[in-house]
């Protein structure tokens, strides 16, 4: 596809719990858990998710109490309709995260993993309607760096382009040494992973004067996930790993990464030799960055990296710049960079890290 000219991937869209079919984990799990796994209930407030009698969600709308489906209902969740959407907004391809916060309300990690496996299967059968538009990421568990890495090894076989850890959900963050041989597995299978905004001190206050708050620093959140995954080495030693920093914006990075070198060079001694080079140098190889609408960093971009940076239009939250994202770009300070430049952040690096068409 191409319209005006110009070809866009959206590197950052979403398959929330409410769009997702309602027996997607009852249908996809061994009888033996069937029990234990969320499945869609009817109750006086319509449909909703239910785990073992507990209300978790609505299913087909986004807000409890809203009974008719909302503007999009199940859509997203439906891949021809997806991309009838994409077509609508005009772009390729779509990059899909699963669920903020991934299935945490499932407490048994045994269990949660059977979901995600289940849901893997599911994205994997979601893409192969149109393998060269739609990537919806595979999410691995987190309770064990071993079950991520089985998990991100198997999905790999199967054909998914990238993997989302949660990985503020992580009980051993995944840069820590434990993790190390997960990270030998991501270099081996050679597909991008992935960390998505969803932490942060006011992450769990979600309502009021909180919820502006916590939507303004989340992004920012991910300094210690980025600090940890550089400073740790994992980038010298697995030089194949590629990392995506998804929603994160970008007017943050110049300042954070002069700091990281900064501190890198003022506390060398105590580096434990694990890096070769700068902090920034990595960074520069080995992360991607997605963003919907940041002038200041957009500004900045000669210090962030312009092969770094991948535009997202948040497809379909009620931020996202759908079914308008071309109006969107045009009158952004994106609209006014070079050509190349732009063709990069709108299509080319999101292209070249996720095997797309070019």
């Amino acid at each position: 596809m191409s319209i005006n000219g110009e070809r866009i991937i959206s590197a950052d869209d979403h398959m929330d719990l409410h769009v997702m079919p309602p027996r997607l984990f009852v249908d996809r799990v061994a009888a033996s858990w069937r029990d234990q796994v969320p499945v869609v209930v009817d109750t006086d407030d319509g449909p909703c998710w239910s785990l073992r009698g507990s209300i978790v969600g609505p299913s087909g709308r986004k807000a409890k109490g809203l009974l008719a489906t909302d503007a999009h209902g199940f859509r997203p969740g439906v891949a021809e309709q997806r991309l009838e959407d994409l077509d609508r907004d005009g772009v390729d391809a779509t990059v899909v995260y699963g669920p903020p916060f991934g299935l945490d309300f499932v407490e048994d990690p045994l269990v949660r993993a059977e979901c995600l496996r289940a849901y893997n299967d599911w994205a994997d059968e979601f893409n192969a309607v149109d393998r060269e538009r739609l990537a919806v990421l595979a999410m691995l568990p987190v309770h064990t760096p071993e079950a991520a890495a089985s998990e991100l090894r198997r999905v790999a076989t199967l054909g998914h382009r990238g993997a989302l850890i949660g990985f503020f959900e992580a009980e051993i963050r995944p840069f820590e040494d434990e993790w190390d041989a997960f990270w030998s597995v991501a270099d081996e299978v050679g597909i991008p992973i992935h960390f998505h905004l969803s932490g942060g001190m006011h992450s769990t206050a979600f309502v009021g004067w909180q919820r502006p708050v916590a939507v303004a620093v989340s992004p920012m959140q991910l300094d210690e996930a980025l600090a940890g995954m550089l400073f740790s080495g994992i980038f010298e030693r697995h030089p194949n790993v590629k990392l995506v920093l998804g929603e994160s914006g970008l007017g943050w990075l110049p300042y954070f990464l002069d700091r990281l070198d900064h501190e890198f060079h003022k506390y060398r001694d105590a580096s434990e030799g694990r890096l070769e080079a700068e902090p920034s140098e990595y960074f520069r190889r080995h992360v991607f960055l997605t963003y919907e609408e940041d002038n200041i960093g957009l500004a900045y971009l000669d210090r962030i990296g312009r092969d770094n940076v991948m535009w997202a239009s948040d497809y379909p939250h009620g931020d996202s710049t759908w079914p308008n994202s071309r109006d969107a770009i045009a009158q952004s300070l994106l609209g006014t960079l070079d050509d190349e430049t732009r063709h990069k952040i709108v299509f080319a690096t999101a292209a070249n890290l996720y095997g797309f068409p070019t």
